[in-house]
């Protein structure tokens, strides 16, 4: 398939496995709009919250009654920017006086002041990487006539705004190398607009293309396909609901009202169309999804055929299928159908029955995680206990060999196209910085073509896996990370993280902010939780409704398991996850208080009985199930996390994580369940929320905030244990 680079197309929760943002009018409700400044103190932590107000709102759901007093906090208005103020105030105050915060800010700002660089890419005879000098807030595209020239600066994104909150967002380049199509995104918003450049001059077009979202630029001929969704109401652009995705086509030079709409359907209002034309353009292709889950039908036009129209391939939307290219008249599809942990068919337009499909590679015991056609061959990635494995077949799906690889991690790259003689891939681990080979695909050659160079002692630690038992009897790995020579005398502060949902894998990477953890003696855990995709869709399918506690089980487990091996103590615990991670924390804080410490929900999804009303989140409902069936609203209330808050009980410390322009998951969910901790949590503890500003879900990010979310994060971790990383050098 022709390759779109999309950079921030999918957040924490994928683009169409995702998490979107709400607004609603307070005067429809009768709300108060008056704003109420004062505020209750908690008698431990000297702590003064704002004091949220309530109204007297309660939902029906099925004769249950069930009351939101915050629902005015769903609303984008003063008000609501008010108490975001007043409770970043507290927060803000609260760090700042954590006397070793700018210790570990600078010593953060130090580490990550390192080039990052991409792996190459080749358009049209020359080559392509992203490059980050080291703390510049959004990396910059170069590009090189060989891989031995000098290279230049192609594209750099940190000039559309001055606080690099303009971030690029994707790229596709015509297939005569002639023009680039080039989205951006402001504030971290899922709303993309689209632009084209001339390549050889750089000189920006008058093309603009409004309302973009869920898609990428897919190039043919003179123009590109790409989706959109109507122009949202004015004011609530961060909060409408998605519906009646389109697909249109761009003609370059012309104004966006003049687009062709290429495809929409009237009658399903919750489906979501994303174009792909194959490299060679003879096919778009339409992948077609109602939901986050993975499941999608296909559509495709004959785009050699000036009368085709478009028409399904795959109708229903029972499993997975992914178009990796075209082979001559036939497409190769990486599907799970019948084949939980995928397998390769060549499929057949004209005959689409799967009694017609030709195997190409079958299902194996290892998920085949991606595939490439590129240099003639077929390069294929699995995934064996979370970690990467890349084997080479011919077009008819002999198998060649495997691709050398420097040990237990993971792998990205091997993209290109069907004639090159070379690719390049990524391979890292939890201490083993990003490393980009190139690989000669006729003569099975890696080589190391770019060694990262960080300022930590990588050597100094050591990874395991292990497999614990969760409730259920389900044995679930984890991959811990420490200092050589650990003592197991359940003093460590550890940091266990995790997803556990959408189908998403968690494999080993690296992170120059987790380096901060590690090299001041803490243990980094990860466990690889049902409702990923680990071990292919029967391992997603155990985790998703009505079977989503299976999920909190398994995180449990792993704190369980961490404890009981004196890798730590409670005392001693800090839980972490965003997005579906911030409700896996959400809800292990809420039915577990007493075994961590620290909790730290980030860009959660807390209201499980209202999320499929804002932007995409309709799209969860496959995952997650819906508050408007009766018994899944039951599954649903017995784990929301806004809705398991007790009075009285002592949650761990916690800061919950959010972004005012965060339009995947809305930032309501964050404050409606802090408002709930703040009013009903025992004190002893602080309950704080921090809310970046000109921030969303997570992706496109400047570097300056990162740093600074992650030196506030760890220094709120270190001092609710008790901890000061920096005591010997005071």
């Amino acid at each position: 398939m022709k390759k779109t680079t999309v950079l921030l197309l999918a957040g924490t929760l994928s683009a169409m496995s995702a998490c979107k943002t709400t607004k609603t009018d307070t005067t429809a409700t009768g709300m108060n709009t008056e704003t109420n400044t004062e505020a209750k103190a908690t008698a431990e932590t000297a702590l003064t919250y704002p004091d949220t107000k309530k109204v007297d709102h309660v939902d029906d759901y099925h004769g249950t009654k069930v009351a939101d007093p915050y629902r005015w906090l769903e609303t984008h208005n003063e008000e609501v920017d008010s108490w975001i103020t007043a409770q970043n105030t507290v927060t803000q105050s609260y760090l700042g006086d954590i006397e070793f915060r700018d210790k570990i800010k600078q010593r953060l700002t130090e580490i990550w002041n390192y080039p990052k660089y991409g792996a190459p890419f080749k358009e049209n005879g020359k080559y392509y990487f992203y490059k980050n000098d080291g703390l510049q807030n959004q990396s910059v595209l170069y590009v090189q006539e060989s891989l031995e020239a000098e290279p230049k600066v192609f594209f750099d994104p940190n000039k559309l705004s001055t606080d690099g909150t303009v971030a690029l967002t994707a790229f596709d380049f015509s297939k005569d190398g002639k023009y680039v199509a080039y989205g951006t995104s402001s504030g971290g918003s899922d709303w993309n607009t689209y632009h084209v450049m001339e390549a050889a001059t750089g000189k920006k077009l008058d093309d603009q293309i409004d309302w973009v979202k869920f898609s990428g630029p897919s190039w043919y001929k003179d123009g590109f396909f790409y989706s959109r969704y109507d122009a949202p109401t004015e004011g609530n652009k961060l909060a409408n609901k998605n519906e009646f995705h389109k697909v249109y086509y761009h003609k370059v030079g012309t104004p966006q009202s003049q687009d062709k709409l290429i495809y929409e359907d009237k009658k399903f209002a919750l489906r979501n169309y994303y174009g792909q034309t194959t490299e060679d353009e003879r096919f778009l292709i339409l992948n077609v999804s109602e939901g986050a889950s993975g499941a999608n039908a296909l559509y495709y036009k004959d785009l050699s055929d000036p009368k085709s129209t478009i028409k399904p391939l795959i109708t229903n939307f029972e499993s997975e299928y992914n178009v990796v290219d075209n082979m001559g008249d036939k497409l190769l599809v990486r599907t799970n159908k019948n084949a939980p942990r995928y397998r390769l068919v060549l499929i057949d337009p004209k005959k689409p029955q799967e009694a017609n499909w030709k195997e190409v590679i079958p299902h194996s015991e290892d998920v085949m995680t991606g595939v490439s056609l590129v240099g003639g061959r077929i390069v294929a990635s699995f995934m064996k206990d979370a970690s990467s494995q890349v084997t080479v077949f011919d077009t008819n799906g002999k198998q060649l060999h495997n691709v050398a690889l420097p040990g237990i991690g993971s792998v990205g790259g091997f993209n290109g196209e069907k004639n090159d003689k070379e690719v390049f891939f990524t391979f890292t681990s939890f201490t083993y910085p990003p490393t980009i080979y190139r690989y000669d695909i006729a003569n099975n050659k890696v080589s190391l073509f770019r060694k990262t160079e960080v300022n930590v002692d990588t050597d100094a630690y050591e990874t395991k896996q292990v497999f614990y038992t969760s409730k259920d009897g389900t044995k679930v790995p984890m991959f811990i990370v420490h200092k050589k020579g650990l003592k197991l005398d359940g003093t460590n502060p550890t940091y266990l993280y995790a997803y556990g949902g959408f189908n998403i894998s968690l494999t080993p990477s690296f992170s120059i902010s987790n380096m901060l953890w590690l090299e001041n003696g803490g243990v980094y855990a990860m466990p690889n939780l049902r409702g990923g995709g680990e071990y292919g869709e029967e391992w997603h399918k155990a985790g998703v409704t009505p079977n989503k506690q299976n999920v909190f089980d398994d995180f449990i487990g792993a704190a369980e398991y961490l404890i009981s091996n004196k890798y730590t103590s409670s005392e001693k615990l800090a839980v972490a996850g965003g997005s579906n991670g911030g409700l896996l924390v959400g809800a292990f804080m809420t039915q577990r208080p007493e075994l961590a410490k620290v909790a730290l929900p980030a860009v959660g999804v807390m209201d499980m009985l209202r999320f499929h009303k804002f932007t995409i989140g309709w799209a969860w409902v496959p995952e997650y199930g819906s508050s408007d069936d009766a018994a899944q609203f039951k599954n649903l209330q017995a784990f929301s996390p806004l809705h398991n808050i007790k009075e009285g009980v002592k949650y761990p410390a916690t800061m919950v994580k959010t972004a005012d322009h965060d339009d995947r998951v809305v930032p309501a969910h964050s404050f409606k369940f802090i408002s709930e901790l703040q009013a009903k949590g025992a004190p002893g503890n602080p309950y704080l929320i921090r809310v970046d500003v000109r921030a969303g879900h997570g992706a496109g990010k400047p570097t300056s905030l990162v740093i600074q979310e992650a030196a506030d994060t760890w220094s709120f971790v270190y001092k609710n244990m008790g901890v000061n990383p920096y005591q010997t050098q005071q």
